[in-house]
């Protein structure tokens, strides 16, 4: 498990950035941590990274479940707050994108944990204080995969 320390929002997203260099087309990002922890400012940071254009514009698409971005490699970026329960997203059609040629972010991931791909990159952020955070990465290799 690696750990980083950020101490302000623009070092999150350089963060993000940094690992996009690093992820391929079929690469998730589970991401968890409470509201406001910096979920989707870090996926800020994936889509600068991989070059996304107009990055700042990324948010949270908690009301449409999901956003798709043209970059270097697509990024499909979720929300899953909303969900009521993981069955939701067979009816939505969304498991699809786990298999896309594309990076998928996840928002809340912890609730869609057993439908997660075997191999994931699982990313813990956690508030500090003086609005600093704790970003803790692993790989994971539990769950199902289903294709």
């Amino acid at each position: 498990m690696n750990t980083y320390l950020t101490s302000s929002r623009e070092e999150t997203i350089k963060l993000g950035e940094k690992i996009a260099a690093k992820l391929k087309a079929g690469d998730m990002v589970a991401l968890n941590g409470e509201l406001g922890s910096g979920k989707t400012t870090f996926i800020k940071g994936l889509a600068k990274g991989l070059g996304v254009k107009k990055p700042e514009y990324v948010n949270s698409p908690s009301f449409v479940i999901i956003k798709e971005y043209r970059g270097r490699i697509p990024l499909y970026h979720f929300d899953v707050f909303r969900l009521d329960s993981p069955s939701e997203l067979d009816t939505l059609g969304l498991e699809e994108y786990f298999y896309k040629n594309g990076i998928c972010a996840i928002e809340w991931a912890e609730k869609i944990r057993d439908l997660l791909p075997k191999n994931h990159i699982d990313i813990k952020i956690e508030i500090l204080e003086n609005n600093r955070r704790r970003i803790k990465f692993s790989v994971k290799s539990k769950g199902k995969r289903k294709k």
